[in-house]
Order: structure tokens, then sequence, then C-alpha cells
């Protein structure tokens, strides 16, 4: 047998020496858990990533993956001081993730087997890894609530909050106008505010953003809260005043170039003019640079609590096993349990 290329012993080399000695193991124990908890829910994370690359509501999830990797690296310090222990506790955190996905699975309610998928690979890391390290990864593991596409259920309500600004626009504008629903009629024509036009999309999008602007540039939570209203309530308005824009263009220019410069502005073209202007007013407020949010190493180190609580850990192989043994045990009974009909 011929000795190993110089090459391949020093790529390999240098791809252990990047991570720590004490990293090696417990990063080898949450692989392998992430890639059975993948393997469980794969029905799942198919679901949503068809959903993120084909449903327009949804593209703004692509995003999410390098962001977390992005506020995982700014951490990167700080992880690197501190030693990983897994966290007995954790395991329960699985257990109920598996729990919400199976009672997806058997229901039919997507939106639960999604979150449930999610939850899984966050409970795995604070199982795997430990509270002290999950603490300091507080914001990229919540975070990664965002790849759970959702929005859909609140669409009506847009439709209809978006109609109501609308026609209130409309009349102030001196044109007459009736309204039905979602249907505005005109002397041009009737106008639909369609589920494409509700705003959803944009809303979701902003309030990702929203959430990582606020935990990353603020360190009070009243200017947190301010900032999350407001990237919620600007959203829906500027969508109410887009769709009154469309059919005050229609009165005066005609119904199909009114269509036609809806289309070309009801894109990202909106967002961004939407994001500028959330982000223009905040922008002085803001009271830290990303790199500073949470907790530092040192920080988390002076909390006894945290201490306290951490102790409690069953060792990393035997958390694997458990997890396993947890996938294993859901994998037998969801093929059993008929999908059950919510009508």
């Amino acid at each position: 047998m011929p000795p190993d290329s110089p090459a391949q012993d020093w790529r390999t080399h240098a791809l252990t020496d990047r991570i720590p000695a004490d990293w090696q193991r417990p990063m080898l124990g949450l692989t392998v858990g992430w890639v059975i908890l993948i393997a469980l829910a794969a029905r799942e994370w198919g679901e949503m990533l068809h959903q993120w690359w084909n449903i327009d509501t949804y593209s703004h999830i692509l995003l999410v993956p390098a962001i977390i990797v992005w506020l995982v690296v700014l951490k990167l310090q700080d992880i690197k001081s501190l030693t990983p222990q897994s966290w007995t506790p954790g395991l329960a955190l699985v257990a109920a993730a598996l729990g919400l996905w199976f009672v997806g699975r058997i229901t039919g309610l997507n939106l639960l087997a999604h979150a449930g998928a999610v939850g899984m690979l966050q409970a795995a890391v604070i199982a795997i890894l430990g509270l002290r390290i999950s603490a300091l990864l507080f914001l990229p593991l919540s975070f990664a609530v965002f790849l759970v596409p959702f929005g859909d259920e609140i669409i009506p309500q847009l439709q209809t909050v978006t109609a109501a600004i609308a026609i209130k626009l409309t009349e102030w504008s001196g044109i007459p106008a009736q309204i039905d629903g979602i249907y505005i009629d005109t002397p041009v024509g009737l106008f639909i505010v369609a589920e494409a036009c509700s705003g959803v999309r944009f809303l979701i999008a902003m309030i990702a953003l929203a959430v990582l602007v606020a935990f990353t540039r603020f360190q009070s939570w009243s200017r947190r809260a301010a900032f999350l209203t407001a990237a919620v309530i600007i959203p829906i308005i500027a969508n109410g005043i887009r769709a009154w824009g469309t059919i005050y263009i229609a009165q005066f220019q005609g119904v199909e170039f009114a269509a036609g410069f809806d289309h070309i502005v009801y894109g990202w073209v909106f967002f961004a003019i939407v994001v500028g202007i959330v982000l223009a007013g905040a922008w002085r407020f803001f009271e830290m640079d990303p790199e500073d949010y949470g907790y530092s190493s040192v920080e988390l180190g002076k909390l006894g609590l945290l201490k306290r609580f951490e102790s409690n850990s069953i060792g990393l192989v035997t958390t694997v096993a458990a997890i396993f043994a947890l996938v294993v045990s859901a994998s037998i009974l969801a093929p059993i349990v008929a999908p059950v009909s919510i009508g």
C-alpha cells in the first residue's frame, strides 16, 4: 500500500488544527445528531426547501442560513474560549421538538411539522454543546426560527387591512369608490386586493430583518420594542398606500398602465424603499456594533446561576445515543399512526 501523500496529510492536519481539541468530539457529536434528525424529518426539509426556492413569499429565507453563520462568526473568539459540555435537560427540548414534529406529521399541519424539524436542530445544539455555548449563541439559535415558512395564515387579515387603507385614501383623494371586503369598485373598474398584493412576503421578510437589527444594534428593550413595532406597522401602511397608488393612477392613466406600473414597483424595489425608510428613522438611535451583540464569554462566566444549571450532564456519547434512541422511536411510531384528518 502506498504511503499517504504529503498533500493529503497536510490537508487533514490543517482541517483538524482549525478546530480546538476540546471542540472536535462535540462537533462530531453535533454533526451526527443533526444528520439523524434531518434524516428523520427529510420530508419536511424537502418541503421547506421547495418553498424557499419556488415561492416568492419565502424567498428571503434563502438568506437566513448565511445570516446565522455570520452571527456565529462574530462570536468565534468567545466560542473558542469556552469548552462544550453536554447538558442533559436539553434532551427534553429535543423530545419536545420531536413531539411537535410528530403532531404536525400525523395531523397534516405543515407549520407544526416544519417548526418541529427546525426545533430539533436548535435543541440538539443545546443538548450536545451545552447551556453556556447556547447562551452565547442565543441570537443565531433563535434566528433559526425564520427558517420555518410562515405567513400564509395572516394573508386574509392583511388583505382586509390593505383594502381598508386603500379605500380611505381613495375617498380622501376625491375618487368615488365602494368597498365590499377586498373588492374596491371605482369609476374605471373593480380592483381586488389579491393574496399576492396582501404584502405578506414583505412583512415577513421585514420582521426577520427587524429582529436581526434590533438585537445587533440596540441594547435597550424599549428601543428594540419600538423598532420592531415600526417594522410591522410601516410595511402594512406602505402596502396600503401602494394599493391606493395603483387605483389613483388607473383613474387618469388607465387600468393597464396602472397594472404595469404596479408590477414594476411591487417588487424588491418597494421592499428596498420600505427598508430604507425604517432604517433611516432608526439609524441615529443605534447603540452598538453588531459584533457586540449578546453576552460575551467573560460576562457568561460571571453568571452563577448559569454555572449551577449547566452542571447536569450525562456525557457527550450518552447524549448523542439518547438523541438517536428518540429518533428511532419517532421513526417507528410515525408510520404506524395514520394521519388524522382535521377537516
